[in-house]
């Protein structure tokens, strides 16, 4: 396995913002300044940005997955079934999810099944979490 990646993406507030990432997502937070803030989300360095523009405007495009709409651009993290399962119910218990996809399998039976989920930050990013039973299967084709 590769070591862990870096994303900086845009965010209209850094406490809104550290909120969703440190207390519904569970993330740990690293550095931060009054212009940005790291989180570790599930050992990958996330860097929120503050820009003024950062806002939900719905604005982006969409590709289609498995018949389903996805909004593009969007990112977030593959995780162990376990702990896919995990994030599902914290999410669902969490109040003001913003639902893009609720939980659900994709490509059932076949090679790369998986679950999915998609979600919106505070600041309108779009997010998807991955949840494989085996690893291996991540890049299958």
């Amino acid at each position: 396995m590769a070591g862990p990646f870096h994303l900086a993406f845009p965010i209209r507030d850094i406490e809104e913002t550290r909120s969703f990432y440190r207390d519904v997502l569970g993330c740990a937070i690293g550095r931060e300044s009054e212009t940005w803030i790291d989180f570790d989300l599930f050992g990958h360095q996330m860097s929120g940005h503050v820009r003024p523009s950062a806002r939900d405007t719905g604005a982006e495009g969409s590709g289609t997955v498995d018949g389903k709409a996805v909004p593009i651009p969007h990112f977030g993290a593959v995780l162990t079934m376990d702990e896919w399962r995990a994030l599902a119910e914290r999410l669902k218990d969490a109040d003001g999810i913003d639902w893009i996809l609720e939980p659900q399998i994709r490509f059932e039976g076949q090679p790369g099944e998986q679950a999915t989920l998609f979600i919106r930050d505070p600041s309108g990013n779009a997010l998807e979490f991955k949840g494989f039973a085996d690893m291996d299967a991540v890049f299958a084709a």
